[in-house]
C-alpha cells in the first residue's frame, strides 16, 4: 500500500477560498460600496452635514480625510445592510422596494437643484397636452410606417433579385450611416428643391420613418433568418406558396425575436423625435426649452420633460412586456 493511500484526507480539501464564501462576498460588497462612496465624496453634501454631527465626527461644514473615510464606511455599511435586508424579501417585493428606493434617490437629487415647483405645476399642462401629445403622435405614426418599410427592406434584403437587394442595401447603408439630424434637414430643406414642399410635422415623420426603417429592416431580417430553413421546406413540401409560408409559418415564429428590439427602437424614437423641434414643431423638448427660456427656469422645464419622457417610455415598456408574454406562451412550459 502506498503512502498516499494511508494518508488521511486533509480537512481543508475542497474548501472554498474566503472571497467565495458568504461572509467574503459581503465584505467585498461592503468594500466596493465604501470605495465608491469615498470617490464620490459626500463630505460636502447634505448627508455629511446631517450625519457627521450626529455620530460625533466633524462639525458638518468641513471634513478631513479621516471624516471622508468614516463617512464612506458608514454609507457602505448602510447600503450593504440594505441590500442584505432586501434579499430576504420575495422577488416581487425586492423589485418594488429597490424601485422605490432608487426613485427616492432621484427625487432627492432633483430636489437638490432648488427647483421652482409652482412654476413646474403651472407649465405642466402645456407640456403634457401639447408637447407630449405631439411627441406621441409623431412617434406612433413613424413607428407604424417604419415597420412597413422595414418589412419591405428585410424581404428585399433576403430576395434573390439583384435590383431589390441593391436598393435595400443602399437604403439601409445610407440611413444608418448618416445622422438623423442631417436627414431631417435634407428632407425639410431639400425636397422643396424638387418642387415638393412639406410642413414640419410630415417632414419629421418621414425622416424618422426612413431612419428607423433602416435599423428595423436588419432586425426583421435577423428575426426571419432565425427560423430554421426546414420550416420553409416543410411548407413547400405541403404545396404552400412562399408568400403563404412567410405569412403563416415564418413570421408568427419570428415575431418573438422581432418584438424586443423593435420595442427598444420605438422608445429610442420617442427621444429622437425631439430633433424635429429644430423645424419649429411644438413637441415636448421644444416646449420645455421655450418655456424654460422665458423666465430662465431651464432646469425646471428640462427635468420635467425628462420625467415625462420616462413616464411615457415606462408605459410602453409595460405594453412591450405584455406583447412578449403573449407571443411567448409556447415557451412558458420550458
Amino acid at each position: 500500500m502506498s503512502v498516499s493511500d494511508d494518508a488521511a484526507p486533509s480537512p481543508l480539501a475542497g474548501a472554498r477560498p474566503f472571497w467565495q464564501t458568504g461572509l467574503g462576498r459581503r465584505l467585498i460588497l461592503f468594500a466596493a460600496l465604501a470605495a465608491v462612496a469615498f470617490v464620490i465624496d459626500f463630505s460636502a453634501s447634505d448627508i455629511s452635514r446631517l450625519v457627521m454631527p450626529i455620530v460625533g465626527f466633524g462639525d458638518g461644514t468641513e471634513a478631513s480625510i479621516f471624516d471622508r473615510v468614516f463617512l464612506a464606511l458608514l454609507i457602505g455599511g448602510f447600503l450593504t445592510l440594505n441590500i442584505l435586508a432586501v434579499r430576504l424579501l420575495p422577488f416581487v417585493a425586492q423589485v418594488l422596494v429597490v424601485w422605490a428606493e432608487l426613485l427616492l434617490v432621484f427625487l432627492a437629487f432633483f430636489y437638490s437643484f432648488d427647483l421652482d415647483f409652482p412654476y413646474i405645476v403651472e407649465r405642466l399642462p402645456i407640456l403634457i397636452f401639447t408637447g407630449a401629445f405631439t411627441t406621441l403622435y409623431v412617434s406612433l405614426v413613424s413607428i407604424a410606417l417604419a415597420s412597413v418599410l422595414a418589412m419591405a427592406g428585410a424581404l428585399a434584403r433576403l430576395s434573390k433579385s439583384g435590383p431589390a437587394y441593391a436598393v435595400a442595401t443602399f437604403y439601409i447603408s445610407f440611413f444608418r450611416g448618416t445622422p438623423l439630424l442631417l436627414q431631417v434637414y435634407i428632407i425639410y430643406l431639400g425636397l422643396p428643391q424638387l418642387g415638393l414642399t412639406l410642413d414640419p410635422v410630415p417632414s419629421g415623420i418621414i425622416a424618422l420613418t426612413l431612419c428607423y426603417g433602416a435599423y428595423m429592416a436588419e432586425i426583421f431580417r435577423a428575426g426571419i433568418q432565425s427560423i430554421p430553413r426546414g420550416q420553409t421546406e416543410a411548407g413547400l413540401s405541403l404545396g404552400l406558396s412562399r408568400p403563404l409560408i412567410m405569412r403563416k409559418i415564418v413570421l408568427p415564429q419570428a415575431i418573438k425575436v422581432i418584438i424586443p428590439p423593435t420595442g427598444n427602437q420605438f422608445i429610442a424614437m420617442l427621444k429622437d423625435s425631439s430633433l424635429i423641434s429644430i423645424l419649429g414643431v411644438w413637441e415636448l423638448m421644444f416646449l420645455a426649452r421655450t418655456q424654460g427660456r422665458a423666465e430662465f427656469k431651464h432646469f425646471e422645464m428640462l427635468i420635467t420633460a425628462a420625467l415625462i419622457y420616462w413616464a411615457i417610455s415606462f408605459v410602453f415598456e409595460l405594453i412591450q412586456a405584455r406583447i412578449e408574454r403573449h407571443y411567448g406562451k409556447s415557451d412558458l412550459g420550458r
